[in-house]
């Protein structure tokens, strides 16, 4: 099964194993139909969950789940991604894409140049930056419309300009 990372767990919330996730979706509208996550544990296992409870706050939720009864059971889980079935997100708008879409992608300037890869990317205020990894040093791209002029996930190509300081 296909999974999308809508999340990393931060930290416990209160002492009765319910944790605090920094969100990486723009709205917590895809979370309200949710009964079911997934967290990939530290030894990589992927760990399916019901949930009891989800509420959303700003740039962050917060779950209860079944099984997670203890501050020691949340705290075990902190740093872990939180998943969700791909098979359960709906369709973005033109020119929107899932993070999953761009991780990957090779990066390479207007002029044809190679930059190198998404590796990574991260909230940031009002926005996203993308690390890309061209393998002399890493190179963090806003994603504004200055710098990320196109994008093609079916041809696996991310088009850049590189703005000075970059």
């Amino acid at each position: 099964m296909d999974f999308l990372e809508i999340g990393k767990i931060v930290k416990p919330h209160g002492l009765k194993g319910s944790v605090k996730v920094l969100s990486y979706l723009v709205s917590g509208d895809l979370l309200e139909a949710l009964e079911r996550l997934s967290i990939r544990q530290r030894n990589n296992e992927t760990v399916s969950y019901s949930l009891k409870s989800l509420k959303v706050k700003g740039r962050c939720f917060y779950l209860e789940m079944e099984g997670i009864e203890t501050i020691e059971q949340a705290d075990a889980l902190i740093g872990c991604p939180v998943l969700i079935p791909a098979d359960k997100l709906k369709a973005l708008p033109e020119g929107e894409y899932y993070w999953q879409e761009l991780i990957g992608l090779e990066v390479i300037t207007e002029e044809g140049c190679p930059v190198g890869k998404v590796e990574r990317i991260f909230p940031a205020g009002d926005g996203d930056v993308y690390v890309c990894n061209g393998g002399e040093r890493e190179i963090f791209l806003p994603a504004i419309e200055e710098v990320v002029r196109k994008i093609d996930p079916a041809k696996g190509v991310m088009v850049v300009r590189l703005l000075e300081g970059i």
